[in-house]
Parts: C-alpha cells; structure tokens; sequence
C-alpha cells in the first residue's frame, strides 16, 4: 500500500470516526433522557450522585465504544470494496509489563 493511500484512509478513518462520535453522544444523550426522563448528570460535578455518574459513565462509553467499532469496521469494509485493497490497519499500540 502506498504512502497516499494510506493518507487517504487516514482522512477517511479521521471524518468518519470524529462524526460518529458526535452522533453516537447525542443518541446515547436521548437515550437517557428518554429513559431516565432527566438529562445526563455532570459526572465530575460533586453533587451529582457517585452511583448515578458512573452509571452515565459507564452507559456512555459503551454506547459510543460500540457505534466506533461498528462504524470503524463498515468503513474499513466499503473501503476494500472500492479500492479493491484491504483497508490499512489502525496503528496498534502494545503494552508490555
């Protein structure tokens, strides 16, 4: 894979990841309105419940987590099928202990 390739996939993975997150937070912010019938808590706010902020916290992160993964594997997917190449991969990070 070439150098502008791999530039284009990034400007694509980069557009695309950076609008379903904005999507992704609102929706997950109706979703707790709707179910809750409050508006999401300011987990950082003192006065706000512990127990209530990291159940927003944790609703939060799975819901934007998820619509990332799905949305980073469809746009690697539509990538192969027009450029006829799979997509290059993410930079993956190791730790080592």
């Amino acid at each position: 894979m070439n150098t502008s390739q791999k530039l284009l996939w990034n400007i694509y993975a980069g557009l695309v990841g950076a609008a379903t997150t904005v999507l992704a937070a609102k929706a997950v912010n109706a979703a707790w309105e709707l179910a809750t019938g409050d508006a999401p808590p300011e987990p950082n706010d003192p006065d706000v419940p512990l127990r209530r902020a990291l159940t927003w916290a944790i609703a939060s992160g799975i819901g934007i987590g998820l619509s990332q993964l799905l949305v980073n594997r469809f746009a690697a997917d539509q990538w192969t099928k027009v450029m006829g190449t799979p997509a290059p991969s993410f930079n993956k990070t190791t730790l080592k202990i």
